[in-house]
């Protein structure tokens, strides 16, 4: 996986946004790397971030810098990384395309996925509220199609048999449960013809029950529930773009209430890949971090 650079002039700029209609306020910014898809911690006090390969946390009233969780024993992380419900551990996806754990205040770490006997790819999307399951994206590239067959896939946290949620070829992404453990909401370009038209949807932790959620022209990813379950955000992207690229012009849309005939636009921003991937909801349901990649004028 090539790494992403900044473009010339242009900032990785940590944000926090409120859902009750205050100005988003910059926790950080910087030039020097890409840094992506803030968690918010349990006790209120961190953001946990990657940039360059590594992990990093952020105190979310801004009063540090970043500051790298040293890991052992992993490759370079990915985005892709979920807190677990005990507020002590992360789970995080590597380029050697696998799920590992690990601590918050670092060490080494413990790898979860299996080996496969073709080539397969781990992106990690959900934790189940119990904290005993991973639910994940399985990318099985062939020779001319890399995005060629994703589907959700879950595997015990401790370690285990996989268990396939859905087996086609329009790509499924973003596979996150919900507070009650009751669904699993993700996107999808199942419901369309059109390359990359993702929408999105949720299903059972069973499999069954598929239903659809949003039905518009814009491509939507990465549905993130808030901790209180009331609320829905998710990353829309232009029309006819297919996957999550970066810098795009995107909006963070809310849905309150399971109200889907009413879906609100809170923030429009340049970003798209690394903005909001991972679930970045405080844990009092009010607020949520994003990060914006926005491009300076050159004198």
């Amino acid at each position: 996986m090539d790494e992403r650079k900044l473009l010339p002039g242009q900032i990785a700029q940590v944000m926090i946004a409120s859902t009750t209609g205050e100005l988003p306020v910059e926790v950080i910014s910087t030039d020097e790397m890409i840094i992506e898809a803030p968690n918010w911690t349990l006790d209120a006090r961190w953001l946990i971030l990657n940039g360059d390969g590594k992990l990093w946390r952020l105190a979310t009233d801004g009063s540090s810098g970043l500051e790298q969780i040293e890991l052992s024993g992993v490759p370079a992380l990915n985005n892709d990384h979920v807190l677990a419900p005990d507020g002590r551990h992360v789970f995080v996806s590597a380029n050697d395309w696998h799920i590992y754990e690990a601590d918050l205040n670092g060490g080494p770490v413990r790898r979860v996925t299996n080996d496969h006997e073709t080539p397969f790819m781990h992106f990690l999307h959900g934790v189940s509220p119990d904290g005993e399951t991973l639910a994940y994206i399985g990318l099985e590239p062939e020779e001319d199609h890399w995005w060629a067959r994703a589907n959700i896939f879950l595997i015990p946290a401790a370690g285990g048999h996989d268990r396939r949620l859905t087996d086609g070829w329009e790509p499924f992404d973003g596979c996150e449960y919900s507070p009650d453990g009751e669904w699993i909401y993700c996107n999808t370009e199942l419901f369309s013809d059109a390359p990359g038209h993702a929408q999105i949807a949720r299903l059972r932790p069973d499999g069954t029950d598929l239903q659809q959620l949003t039905f518009d022209e814009r491509v939507d990813w990465f549905p993130h529930i808030s901790p209180d379950g009331d609320q829905v955000l998710f990353v829309s992207f232009p029309p006819g773009t297919t996957g999550h690229p970066a810098n795009l012009p995107v909006e963070l849309k809310l849905v309150r209430d399971g109200n889907w005939d009413s879906i609100e636009t809170l923030v429009q921003t340049l970003g798209g890949q690394g903005t909001c991937n991972v679930n970045s909801w405080a844990p009092d349901s009010t607020r949520f971090a994003y990060v914006s990649y926005p491009i300076r004028q050159q004198s």
